[in-house]
């Protein structure tokens, strides 16, 4: 018998598995679920863009708490203001004029702000430092044609009175303690201390006063000269420099430069100050005279903070002194009340 080849084979049995319709172009097939979604560029666009914003916003944050730090919390929204007044607090002891005399700069050579004032809580301290202080207040006076008032707190004796006296104005509470004009010179003899220790202290020196106070002897009669030339000529430079600042003569301040402070009430009829009243007069009177109508902005420089981790990382200096820098005091020239 002959088999006809014309005549189609049966068709294959069918599949047990699940059969799906090709997916559609651009997709992958995936079994057992919906295939998934393209996404269009618009998506990643999108996400792109959102992202850019996002670092926008965090940068302008950024500026904005620099702003409102560097120009203080009374400065307004990024410490961008017209017409303001800058204050500069001067506290404690003056060893160093540096930071004082950076913000006096920074804000003289600041068009938006109208006067500074000096708002001042301190006794004095280094001759020099407060002299160099005073003569930037007068140089940013006089170069930048811009107001500088002083308001005395409790104490402005001495080299703070110094600074003091380069302001427009100074203004005092009844109770302030004002004056003290003076020079001073101190420093530790710890000679007996080194007999006790049985130590003794060598010194070869090219001249007879290159040693001049040391502080492991006793002062000698020229020594003691020598010193008082030196303390008698600052004191010149002082008497002069008030009264030049005070718009007097230097025989009317030297009558009061007897080194003792009188309170606000005495120091008014004494020339040694302008207005009796506290820091808020002395703001409300000098936002006045710049043309400043109704309260004024206040500016204040940047605090300097100090966090935990910068104080474990520094030598300690700060909080333990070393004794052995004790013995290292040289005598010391202040314009300070004591």
């Amino acid at each position: 018998m002959t088999e006809d080849y014309t005549t189609p084979p049966p068709p294959p049995p069918p599949s047990p598995y699940p059969q799906y319709p090709p997916a559609p172009y651009g997709y992958t097939a995936s079994y057992g679920g919906p295939p998934p979604r393209r996404r269009s560029a618009w998506f990643y666009i999108g996400i792109i863009a959102g992202s850019l914003a996002a670092v926008c916003l965090l940068v302008t944050f950024m500026v904005w708490i620099t702003m409102r730090t560097v120009g203080g919390d009374e400065a307004g929204a990024f410490g961008i203001k017209t017409d303001q007044i800058a204050v500069i607090d001067i506290s404690g002891v003056i060893l160093s004029p540096e930071t004082v005399n950076s913000q006096l700069r920074k804000f003289g050579d600041d068009p938006s702000v109208k006067a500074i004032l000096l708002h001042i809580n301190s006794p004095g301290g280094g001759a020099a430092a407060s002299q160099e202080i005073y003569r930037e207040v007068l140089r940013i006076r006089q170069e930048k044609h811009k107001k500088i008032v002083a308001s005395i707190e409790s104490v402005g004796a001495s080299g703070a009175y110094y600074i003091a006296s380069g302001c427009d104005k100074i203004y005092a509470n009844d109770a302030s303690l004002v004056g003290s004009i003076g020079v001073i010179i101190e420093w530790t003899n710890y000679g007996e201390l080194l007999r006790w220790a049985k130590l003794k202290n060598i010194t070869i020196t090219s001249g007879e006063l290159k040693d001049a106070g040391d502080p492991s002897r006793d002062v000698t009669p020229k020594e003691q000269v020598y010193f008082q030339s030196l303390v008698d000529n600052m004191f010149l430079q002082f008497v002069h420099d008030v009264a030049v600042g005070r718009h007097t003569t230097d025989d009317k301040i030297k009558t009061l430069a007897t080194g003792q402070v009188w309170t606000g009430q005495e120091a008014l009829p004494l020339g040694l100050i302008d207005k009796e009243g506290g820091y808020r007069v002395a703001l409300m009177d000098t936002a006045k005279q710049v043309g400043i109508s109704g309260e004024p902005t206040i500016v204040r420089p940047a605090r300097n903070k100090r966090g935990l981790f910068a104080i474990l990382n520094d030598d300690g200096e700060d909080l333990f002194p070393n004794p052995s820098q004790l013995l290292n005091h040289a005598p010391g020239f202040y314009f300070l009340w004591k």
